[in-house]
This record gives C-alpha cells, sequence and structure tokens, in this order.
C-alpha cells in the first residue's frame, strides 16, 4: 500500500532537475501513506515526472522499490494497491522468459504490461489497485483504478499540465495549479456528505471512477473508457438456478479463497471485528485458516447507544481471536476532530469517520495490514433503508401520480412551527411525490435534497440516483438498491472513509467481500436467495456465518458505526462549531446562506431540532478551509 503522484507537461519545457524536485515535493505531502520508502522517476525530454511512497507489505526488501521500470524497458509503474493473484501470474510471466528481481506485486504488475499489455493485463487482475502507467515508446499515460473502487486517484488538466496522485494533497504541491473550490460540487457534497465522482471539491479535479481507464497521449488529450462496469454485471449476469445449500457452499468457497488470499503478507496482520454480520463474517473464515488466535480490534463509546464492543467482544471470544477493544471517552474522539480536514483531504462528512480514524489506529500499534468487512451491505443488502424503500414503493405505487402529488403539496402546506419542522415536512413530501422508484430511493438515501438552496451560486450535478434507466436494467427493487450504492456512497463515502483513516495511520485495509468475483458470484444468483426481509437481513452471509457463530450472538439490529455528534455539538464541541459558523466568518466566506445556517444552529442548540447531519456538512466544509 502506498501513496502515488505526479504529472505530464507535454509542452517538455522543465528540466529533468526541477520535474524530480516538484514530483518529490508532491509525494512528500502522502508520506502518511509510506513511511517505508520513495522514489522518483523523470523524463525531461518527455516532460513526465512520476512519484513514489511505500508502505511495505508484500517483499520489505528494496526490490519492491518504485517508480519501477519493466525489464523489457519499455513501462515505468507507480502503483498502490494489493495484486492478490500475483504468485499465479508470476509464474505465467516467468514462463513467458521474463525475471524477477523479488516477488513483489509491483514488479508482477509492470512485467505483466509488459508481455500482455495494459488492457489484458486488467482482465487477469485480482485486487484492490489505482496506478500510472508510462509507456516510454508511445509516450502516453495511462491512470487506472480498481473495479470497485477501493483505492483512489485524483488528476485533472491545468494550464497545460495533468496532475495526478492518490490524495488532493499531492496535486496542491504543484506550484503550477491554483486550487479552486467548485460550488457546484459543494453543493452535491451538501447533499451526499461527500464530493461525488467524477468530481472533486475543486475546479477541473476529477476522481477517476471505478473500473476506468484515463490515457494521456503525447500532445495532452485524454481519452477515457471503463474496463469493468458494475452495470454490465447487473443487468448482463445470467441468474443461476441454485437453491439455498448450493448458493452458499459456492460462497463459502469463493469468500475463503477471497479471506486467504487477503491474508498474505510479510507483516503482521489482524482485523477490524464490529461483531456485525460482515466483519464476524470476515473474522470467522480468517480464524478458520488460521494455525494461531486472529488479532482483532474494536473501538467502544461509553454512550451505549453507539457500543458495539460487547457484541465484538462475544463473537470473539466464541472464536477464539486474540481481541483488543479500547474504549474511547467522549475527550479521546473529540481530539481527533482537528485532525480530520488533513487526513480526509477534501470535505467529508461521514461522522463514522471518527470511531475508524480510531479503530484504525488501534490496530496499528500491534499489525500493518488489517481486513475489515467492508461491501457486505451493498452487495447482499443489508441496509434497513433497502427495506424501508421497497416497502413505501410497493404502498404508494398503486397511488396515480397526480394523486401523489396532490398529496404531497398538502402535506407540504401544512404550518410548521420551526425551521427543523418545514424541513421535516419538505422531506416527507419528496417522498410522497417521487414520480419513480428511483427518485424515492433518492429521496431515502439522501438526506439534503434542496441544496442549491443552501449553497450560494452552487448547482448540484445529477449522477446515477437521477438515472432512471436504472429501473429497466434493473428490474428488481432490492437488487436496485444495492447496485446504486455500490456505484455511489460505497466507492465515494464508505471506501473513502476507510482508506483516509487507515492509511492516516500506517494501516493497509483489505476488503474480501469487495473480491469482483464474489460481487459477480452475488449478482448471478436469484434475488430471493440474497435477500431476508428487514429484521434478517443479508440472508446469504448470516445463513454462511451461522456455520461458525451461534445465532444468538449475531441476530441482533443492525447499528451504524458512529458517535453522538448531535450532543457533542450541543456540548463539548460547541465552541469549535460556534466558532466556524460565526455569522461574520459565513458572509466573508460567501459559500452559505448565512441565515439559514445560522437558524439551524440556534434550533439546534435551543433542542428544538436535531440539526446535525446539515450542520456536520457545514462544519467539515468550514473546517476543511480552514486548514486548506
Amino acid at each position: 500500500m502506498c501513496g502515488i503522484a505526479g504529472f505530464l507537461d507535454p509542452r517538455a519545457s522543465t528540466s529533468a532537475d526541477v520535474l524530480g524536485a516538484t514530483a518529490e515535493a508532491m509525494a512528500a505531502t502522502l508520506s502518511h501513506r509510506g513511511p517505508d520508502d520513495d522514489g522518483v522517476w523523470v523524463d525531461g525530454a518527455a516532460g513526465i515526472a512520476l512519484a513514489f511512497r511505500r508502505l511495505a507489505i508484500i517483499d520489505l526488501s528494496p526490490a519492491g522499490h518504485q517508480p519501477m521500470v519493466s525489464s523489457c524497458g519499455r513501462y515505468v509503474l507507480v502503483y498502490n494497491g494489493e495484486i492478490y493473484n500475483a504468485a499465479e501470474l508470476r509464474e505465467e510471466l516467468a514462463a513467458a522468459g521474463r525475471t524477477f528481481r523479488g516477488h513483489c506485486d509491483s514488479e508482477v504488475l509492470v512485467e505483466a504490461c509488459g508481455v500482455w499489455g495494459l488492457t489484458a493485463t486488467l482482465g487477469r487482475l485480482l485486487g484492490m489497485f489505482a496506478f500510472a502507467l508510462w509507456d516510454r515508446e508511445a509516450r502516453s499515460l495511462s491512470l487506472v483504478r480498481d473495479r470497485l473502487g477501493i483505492k483512489p486517484l485524483y488528476w485533472g488538466e491545468a494550464g497545460g499540465l495533468v496532475l495526478f496522485g492518490s490524495e488532493l494533497k499531492a496535486l496542491v504541491a504543484h506550484d503550477g495549479w491554483t486550487p479552486e473550490v467548485d460550488c457546484d460540487s459543494l453543493a452535491s457534497y451538501m447533499r451526499h456528505m461527500v464530493v461525488p465522482a467524477p468530481a472533486s471539491i475543486y475546479r477541473g479535479i476529477h476522481k477517476l471512477e471505478p473500473g476506468q481507464v484515463v490515457t494521456i497521449d503525447a500532445s495532452g488529450k485524454a481519452a477515457t473508457r471503463c474496463y469493468w462496469d458494475l452495470r454490465n454485471v447487473a443487468r448482463g449476469t445470467p441468474r443461476a438456478v441454485v437453491g439455498e445449500t448450493e448458493a452458499l457452499d459456492s460462497l463459502a468457497a469463493l469468500l475463503s479463497d477471497s479471506v486467504g488470499r487477503r491474508m498474505v503478507a510479510d507483516v503482521p496482520l489482524g482485523a477490524f471485528l464490529s461483531g456485525g454480520v460482515d466483519s464476524s463474517l470476515i473474522v470467522a473464515l480468517m480464524q478458520a485458516q488460521s494455525s494461531r488466535p486472529v488479532q482483532t480490534y474494536t473501538v467502544g463509546f461509553t454512550e451505549r447507544a453507539f457500543d458495539e464492543a460487547p457484541e465484538a467482544r462475544a463473537v470473539a471470544a466464541h472464536l477464539g481471536t486474540d481481541h483488543t477493544e479500547l474504549y474511547v471517552e467522549p475527550v479521546d474522539a473529540l481530539a481527533v476532530v482537528p485532525e480530520l480536514p488533513g487526513c480526509y483531504d477534501e470535505p467529508f462528512a461521514d461522522s463514522s469517520q471518527i470511531p475508524t480514524l480510531l479503530v484504525s489506529r488501534l490496530a496499528k500499534r500491534s499489525v500493518t495490514v488489517a481486513l475489515s468487512g467492508d461491501g457486505g451491505d451493498e452487495v447482499f443488502g443489508g441496509y434497513k433503508r433497502h427495506y424501508r424503500a421497497q416497502g413505501l414503493a410497493r404502498r404508494l405505487g398503486w397511488l396515480p401520480g397526480p394523486v401523489r402529488r396532490a398529496a404531497a403539496a398538502a402535506w407540504g402546506a401544512v404550518p410548521r412551527g420551526s425551521a427543523y419542522g418545514a424541513y421535516r415536512r419538505d422531506r416527507a413530501a419528496a417522498v410522497i411525490a417521487a414520480p419513480d422508484d428511483v427518485a424515492l430511493y433518492r429521496a431515502l438515501a439522501t438526506y439534503v435534497h434542496r441544496p442549491g438552496a443552501l449553497v450560494i451560486d452552487g448547482t448540484e450535478r445529477k449522477g446515477a440516483l437521477w438515472d432512471t434507466a436504472t429501473a429497466t436494467d434493473i428490474p428488481d427493487f432490492m437488487e436496485r438498491a444495492g447496485y446504486l450504492d455500490a456505484v455511489t456512497s460505497l466507492p465515494d463515502q464508505m471506501l473513502t472513509k476507510v482508506d483516509r483513516a487507515s492509511m492516516a495511520s500506517g494501516l493497509e485495509v483489505r476488503v474480501p467481500l469487495l473480491d469482483h468475483r464474489v460481487v459477480e458470484l452475488a449478482w448471478s444468483l436469484p434475488a430471493d436467495l440474497k435477500f431476508g426481509h428487514r429484521q434478517d437481513n443479508k440472508r446469504l452471509l448470516r445463513a454462511l456465518l451461522y456455520r461458525h457463530v451461534p445465532r444468538a450472538l449475531v441476530d441482533r439490529p443492525k447499528r451504524g458505526f458512529g458517535v453522538p455528534i448531535a450532543a457533542w455539538l450541543r456540548g463539548p464541541l460547541r465552541d469549535w462549531a460556534g466558532d466556524l459558523l460565526a455569522e461574520s466568518r459565513l458572509t466573508d466566506d460567501g459559500y452559505f446562506d448565512v441565515a439559514a445556517v445560522s437558524t439551524m444552529w440556534r434550533e439546534h442548540q435551543a433542542g428544538i431540532g436535531d440539526w446535525q447531519r446539515v450542520l456536520w456538512r457545514v462544519l467539515m466544509f468550514q473546517a476543511w478551509r480552514a486548514a486548506a
């Protein structure tokens, strides 16, 4: 796991020394992602500079140093990630005549491109990755992101330059580009609590989307293509005719293989354990393949409504893991809040970022790699909103559109005594008036429905959650909801949260449930096998977990990995938040409707309404701006 950065100046007007110094400065901002080694490669005549920071996981020797040049001399690679089938690929490449200096997967990747070419290589890779590949012969730069978007990659064009990096801070370090906040991205952020791909918070800078390659030729022209598309998987995978036992056996074999491959490391390895279905299943499959107790980690909170530590402790005891838990007092959690803007690098308002950072730091005390259960909710139907939306769609579906719109208008006209009351009224009206199932799910899956009313000069962009063709491509409501989450909140929110928190701690996190083979298997199974009902969600994952853990330990309501932000904003965070939300400050910055935000802040302090979700979005932007 590493950090990568670099740039291409097709004008080739800069000396090699300056190229190298600039690339080195970009990579230095990513030292937290790679504390073990660094490197720079430049070609002054071509105007290309590649930079790298290494967190050594496989082959700790200098043989893993990057940037790495293929043995044929044509390709130069900087790469962040893990290729889990590297051993098999190495055997094929050796049979084709390639020789290897070490056993790191980056060498396998660059040699594979040399033998098979980039396109064929991508079809063979099993892993998580983001990398830049310079073709010295064609003088072209290819930027690549893995199929599900586990690893990040930003890129953009500015003044004739093409910049890229694992995090935005690397691009900001290049003095040939001046960052400018994109108010349309800010509006989208207010709805989603993240800036959705392909945009970033900065104008002209993009997130490379999952499963995509962008290639920049010698003239600086960029062309983007998709090498793996979840939508094509969803609509093009034939449904297998199987019973539950056969489906479980297939899933068990594949998940065991996925977990086993992710347990290969030359450094200490453990797992996050919340006590929920997903993390408990991953740990159970790890322990079944380990000759000694797996090291597991949990963060607990004194507020019982947010504390999953007792459930995790019970699962750990049953499985026999070497379990570590850390109970966090509010003062401990609050201490990391000022660090969040620098850690997440652009506005990010999922408050579970706090416990994620804390558990990453806890694990890093004794391991360098941790497995997690991320992805189970999106692939196997774990969110309550999936079932709630399905129920509402059924109940409202029989009403004609005009009747629903009239009912929504009548409900919206009911007076409310506060801004928060009016907001809840408008949100309910949006659900009632939703013209189709996609709009209904959007109304339930997002929280701020008119972000343009809060952000000055900002118009939100419309992405997958507005695409009505999804209903035709994926007719089953539950499968469609999972797909929409998998292409929006999963890469933009969930995986971003884990990547930034773990890498800020010098920890690599691997996600077995997002092995693309597991995802493709899930889409081959009938929907009624995958999904239970609201109280028995993730039917297949639960059934598989029951083979390892008693039902009584895991059959409990799902609880989010959160913190009591609402109470903290009225208590220990009040002064910090009040300073960031001061009317004079908001007015000077000029991004938000000052009157609206001030009303929310007053009502929240008075207990008139719970504005935490909207306020945390504003606060994380304000804190990011202050730190940028």
